[in-house]
């Protein structure tokens, strides 16, 4: 990590300026007061930085925040309730008021708009996240802005993604984005808590591994949203190790944030986009699936696995866990209780303990295939 304008921060500025395609976040602090619900003029400011950035030629995908909030002075609730059926009717009455408005500000630059409500299922079940994937893809090529956001209405602690911050992160990755831009009511991540005098903003992160000597934990400014920044570097790392560069910066610098030109927003960190891209099926395989057991390897099938890219043999297999059917995403974890592999699983769970350990030859003929096969396996480690 460095705090100087090095040739790879400029870079990653550049292409985040340069992106034809970018994922924007919103938290709903920055949109909303306890007291007083939408902030009309807070949002007219982001659709005009977001209406601008369309008008130079990029495609938007808008992921905001904000239902639960804008529901609560219609309600005549004074903070954030913590019951969940009280969460539930805030957010299916401020879902209303925060579409109307998005949609509202936006006609004033002729830019419609299409609103997507995500649940977990939409993410975690593949059938449900290549629907995603295709509807957005639609909307986009019709020219919509799509403002996404979970469906806050229907969803339980059970099935929830868990914060806006990682579901930007998948949605930037369902739609192919070439930047990804989380806007919040921090200007960035510092070395320490902000609050404490010293502590320095980091203009650019290079290694994502650094960020594990980050103190994170601070609370947040408000108790409108989930998310924290804890929450924001683990977006900013998801889309960041998928190779898409990712800024965090302060929604009042929006315009800044989202600038064009060729040397790039000035404002917020940077995140370099260090890894390659996965195909939407790993993506959705590492960070989204729902995992519902764990085979336990040993040494030479984690090399296997990790080095050689190969396929997961019974052979290599010593001990399963968890209630699972062939189709169901497992865990593959190595000697030493580490999570190495996640992959698509050939068998039920009831059929493997009768396998494992055995070579393929001396297996029954209806069971010589792989447990999981590398075309449906992505490495964690490694």
């Amino acid at each position: 990590m460095s705090t100087t304008a090095s040739p790879v921060a400029l870079g990653t500025r550049q292409q985040i300026a340069a992106a034809s395609r970018v994922v924007v976040k919103v938290g709903s602090s920055s949109l909303t007061s306890l007291n007083g619900g939408l902030d009309h003029s807070r949002l007219d400011r982001l659709v005009n930085a977001l209406a601008a950035r369309r008008s130079a030629g990029s495609q938007v995908v808008l992921v905001s925040s904000g239902a639960i909030a804008a529901g609560l002075a219609p309600l005549g609730l004074r903070r954030r309730p913590r019951d969940l059926a009280t969460q539930q009717a805030a957010a299916s009455v401020g879902q209303v008021q925060l579409a109307h408005a998005y949609a509202a500000s936006f006609a004033r630059h002729t830019v419609t708009i299409g609103q997507v409500l995500l649940t977990a299922d939409d993410v975690i079940r593949r059938a449900h996240y290549r629907n995603a994937q295709r509807t957005l893809g639609r909307l986009l090529a019709l020219g919509t802005l799509p403002v996404i956001n979970e469906n806050d209405a229907v969803a339980t602690d059970e099935i929830r993604v868990g914060d806006n911050d990682r579901l930007a992160a998948l949605v930037a990755h369902l739609v192919g984005a070439d930047a990804l831009v989380l806007l919040s009511d921090v200007d960035g991540l510092y070395d320490g808590d902000p609050r404490t005098p010293g502590a320095t903003l980091l203009a650019q992160v290079d290694d994502l591994a650094a960020l594990e000597a980050v103190d994170v934990d601070t609370p947040g400014a408000s108790g409108l949203g989930r998310g924290g920044m804890a929450t924001k570097i683990d977006a900013a790392r998801m889309a960041a190790s998928a190779g898409i560069p990712v800024l965090l910066a302060a929604a009042d610098d929006a315009a800044s944030a989202l600038d064009n030109t060729a040397a790039g927003p000035t404002v917020g960190t940077a995140f370099r986009g260090e890894g390659q891209r996965l195909s939407a099926r790993r993506f959705w395989l590492r960070h989204a699936a729902d995992v519902r057991g764990r085979l336990d390897l040993d040494e030479g099938a984690v090399a296997a696995v990790l080095n050689r890219r190969r396929s997961l043999l019974a052979a290599g297999v010593h001990g399963v866990s968890g209630e699972f059917v062939a189709g169901d995403v497992v865990d593959l974890v190595g000697p030493y209780g580490v999570v190495v592999a996640r992959g698509v699983v050939a068998f039920d769970a009831s059929e493997l303990p009768a396998l494992i350990g055995r070579r393929t030859r001396d297996l029954p003929p209806e069971f010589r295939r792989e447990l999981v096969h590398a075309d449906d396996l992505v490495p964690l480690r490694g």
